[in-house]
């Protein structure tokens, strides 16, 4: 080769391609692909491999959806049978042998309260089309049109989910304290603020001048999911249910993410007890396809055919991979699982929160966990809480994500880490979730101007 000649430019890899016409081709509102710029092209139960050959352990679950994991072999042999058999994959609402035996199953989870008396309804594939037939339901039942929802609240985002949402504008409906120990609303935390929070909603129900009149219904989250990963208390829970139902109100429990064993129980709901008169279902209940439901107490079934309709309401391989992971987390007890190996990770990481200032707070339920990042050199206020960081957050996420775990942010200012891992987590990969964590979090205030910390290697192998 002359002097003269050029060498080609060796061309860009692939996964970069990909990513560069995504960002052109696709819409201002993608969300998860700006701060996980990866390529997936594998997985398998926790893990992803990416196009660049990279291998993440997956602590987003799509957002709750993976009850087990990517791929299980349950799930797979669940969706091969149908399509093997031959049987029609749409089916609009007609009755099939595969729809059949998921409603089975499904009901056999319920509480059997609700399940002896229950109605169900196939909506539209996603979550918020099933928040949007509760809403249609409770209002067909009781002929009044408002809603009661929660601060922090998030139901999806459709006119009238979003609407009853956190981040809802110029709506109707009545927005109520929800308990947030760590930023309380009334200063206080704990107990007492739970039962201020009640006592607000209980004013408010039965204040003729309140400016709220008699709802439709009252929707709640057992656990505010991107609200920050707030578990409500069991007290609060029943209280609610106590003053729904003593003014006849439609009490909607709102289970898109905490459902199918997340909490550490199968339904968040039974922790604290309560039967709700509408149980709104999706993410998991799929297997990891799009899948929705609302079920009901029989009594509140008012509305007419057609009243509440939608075209992808009878999805086969949904359906079937549906059954499947809902009759394998019962059988093999993953809800008490979820529990159990939550509670140990929840542990470490208060030891975690022990060593850097910058943790406000750690909380959850199951596998369903949240570290709070605040600003560690803002004075705190009467009640101990600091203010939010969300630049140290999203510092935090890219920190994990060079580490090869996938976290998400939420809560009110995009500040809390999120890990929803997979039900079928390890022992073994719980501790190298919360290793590469420890180690993100000490090099995320190390390289965010402002921040300092402890080592990388502070709390590596730290025992829950």
């Amino acid at each position: 080769m002359a002097l003269t000649d050029t060498v080609p430019a060796a061309a860009p890899p692939a996964h970069e391609g990909i990513l560069r016409r995504q960002s052109l081709r696709e819409s201002a509102a993608r969300t998860y692909a700006r701060s996980l710029p990866i390529v997936p092209v594998r997985a398998r139960g926790l893990t992803i491999e990416g196009a660049d050959g990279r291998r993440y352990l997956d602590c987003l679950s799509g957002a709750g959806t993976l009850a087990l994991g990517h791929n299980h072999p349950v799930v797979l042999e669940a969706i091969r049978a149908v399509l093997d058999s031959g049987a029609p994959l749409h089916i609009l609402d007609l009755a099939t042998p595969v729809k059949d035996a998921f409603t089975t199953e499904l009901f056999t989870t319920l509480p059997p309260e609700l399940a002896e008396n229950a109605r169900i309804q196939f909506c539209g594939p996603a979550g918020t089309d099933a928040v949007e037939a509760a809403f249609t339901l409770v209002r067909t039942a009781t002929g009044r049109d408002g809603l009661m929802a929660f601060s922090g609240a998030y139901h999806g985002m459709t006119a009238e989910a979003l609407a009853a949402s956190g981040g809802a504008r110029h709506t109707s409906v009545a927005r109520l304290p929800y308990p947030y120990d760590y930023r309380c609303p009334f200063g206080t935390g704990g107990e007492r603020g739970a039962e201020l929070a009640a006592r607000w909603t209980r004013n408010v129900l039965d204040d003729e001048k309140s400016g709220v009149p008699r709802p439709a219904g009252m929707i709640l989250e057992p656990v505010q999911g991107e609200g920050g990963v707030i578990p409500a208390p069991d007290s609060w829970l029943r209280r609610m249910r106590e003053l729904t139902a003593e003014r006849q109100i439609p009490l909607i429990a709102d289970e898109v993410q905490t459902g199918v064993g997340r909490t550490g129980a199968f339904w968040a709901i039974e922790h604290s007890g309560i039967v709700p008169d509408v149980l709104v279902l999706s993410k998991a209940i799929g297997g990891s396809l799009p899948l929705a439901v609302i079920v009901y107490r029989a009594e509140l079934d008012a509305w007419q055919p057609g009243a509440h309709a939608g075209t992808f309401r009878g999805n086969q391989l949904a359906m079937a991979a549906g059954a499947a992971t809902l009759a394998y987390v019962r059988a093999n007890g993953l809800d008490r699982r979820a529990g159990e190996l939550g509670a140990r990770m929840l542990a470490r990481l208060r030891t975690l929160a022990a060593a850097h200032d910058c943790i406000g707070d750690v909380r959850g339920r199951g596998l369903m966990l949240g570290v709070e990042i605040v600003d560690r050199e803002a004075e705190a206020d009467a009640t101990g809480a600091r203010p939010a960081d969300p630049q140290l957050a999203a510092a935090v996420q890219q920190a994990c994500l060079d580490r090869g775990l996938i976290v998400e942010l939420g809560g009110r200012h995009s500040a809390v880490v999120r890990l929803l891992p997979p039900l079928t987590i390890t022992d073994e990969q719980a501790d190298a979730v919360l290793d590469r964590l420890a180690d993100a979090l000490s090099a995320a205030v190390r390289t965010t101007p402002g921040s300092t910390g402890p080592s990388p290697t502070t709390l590596r192998g730290t025992s829950a």
